[in-house]
């Protein structure tokens, strides 16, 4: 397919990125374990879901291909170094509503390679290894062979096996600090890791305050994201667990691994929780994904409607994202512990 501009415009304009070794995903240790400066700052090197990248100098023009990896940059003040964003599930974060707009918007959901090419980037990132593989934008090998630098999130690889066909399986339960990992490389790559130390230090006392003074031990949770029909809930051990792992409280589905398991509606009601953590998406790719329309289906369906959760209406409405490993997990637990204070959970 031709391209937009030529690829020898976008190759001139890269920051000299390059992909030394490619082993898969999975499993590794998180990328700020793995990054070395020279005295002057540069080249830093990655070591970035199991492949080597090496950045030459700092990016000027980046693209951030899900809103949770787009989120970090603009809460690094980077938006005058970002040439697009896309993948989003809602809002931006509430505080970044300026630095957002003056950021072009490649799409809603997946833009073309040639799209993201188009932008001229000199550096990509992504939350997600979907992203950055067949079936997302393009995999990692094709920006490499433009000299083009990509970094994924290591929280979707770091202690997961995504080889199967679904989300991925947690090989063991992702944790805040990877998060934090992810703020700081990216905030290295930038020449700004003093900006990322600051987020990172705000991140933890939100979380601290969250959790101070009380005990939930005794409560359960389940977390829905998405679709009526066959609806993904949370399993142990990705953001829901952090969150429900930082206030001691019970996931009814603990018991499975993977990410993201498609759970009927009679073994949902079975489990029966205490409260119902339900995503509020914007974006229209499956059946009920705002939380109006996830509440009208669990109070009007005849497996659902009887749930204690259902009954006393013990909701807590979450942005997508905040389900997602991101800066938003943060807000997932703060919203949580408030909601189940609210509904004298608490001890």
């Amino acid at each position: 397919m031709p391209l937009a501009h030529p690829v020898r415009s976008a190759a001139l304009l890269v920051a000299g990125a390059v992909l030394v070794a490619g082993c898969g995903t999975g499993g590794g240790p998180a990328a700020s374990a793995e990054t070395k400066e020279t005295a002057a700052g540069y080249p830093v090197r990655l070591d970035d879901c199991g492949q080597r990248v090496q950045i030459e100098r700092a990016p000027s023009r980046a693209v951030a291909l899900d809103q949770g990896s787009a989120e970090i940059l603009l809460s690094l003040g980077l938006a005058d170094r970002m040439v697009g964003t896309a993948t989003w599930t809602d809002p931006v974060l509430k505080g970044l509503e300026k630095a957002n707009a003056k950021v072009p918007r490649l799409a809603d959901r997946y833009p073309s390679f040639e799209k993201v090419l188009d932008a001229e980037p000199d550096f990509v990132s992504a939350s997600f290894l979907y992203t950055l593989g067949k079936g997302g934008v393009a995999p990692r090998e094709r920006f490499a062979r433009l000299g083009v630098p990509t970094y994924l999130s290591p929280t979707d690889c770091v202690g997961k096996d995504n080889s199967g066909d679904g989300d991925g399986i947690r090989t063991r339960p992702l944790t805040m600090d990877t998060v934090y990992g992810e703020i700081r490389d990216l905030a290295r790559v930038f020449d700004v890791p003093e900006r990322g130390e600051k987020l990172v230090g705000e991140l933890r006392a939100r979380v601290d305050e969250a959790k101070a003074g009380a005990d939930f031990g005794d409560a359960s949770v389940l977390y829905w994201f998405s679709d009526s029909q066959g609806p993904y809930m949370a399993g142990c051990c990705g953001a829901p667990g952090i969150v429900s792992g930082t206030l001691g409280v019970k996931n009814v589905f603990d018991d499975t691994k993977e990410e993201w398991p498609q759970i009927n509606w009679e073994t949902v009601a079975d489990r029966d929780p205490d409260v119902l953590v339900i995503a509020d998406l914007t974006r229209k790719a499956q059946s009920a994904e705002s939380a109006a329309k996830k509440i009208e289906f669990l109070e009007s369906h005849p497996v659902t409607r009887n749930m204690t959760a259902v009954r006393k209406k013990r909701y807590v409405i979450l942005s997508g994202q905040a389900m997602n490993p991101t800066i938003r997990t943060v807000e997932g637990i703060e919203k949580v512990a408030a909601a189940l204070r609210t509904y004298g959970l608490a001890k």
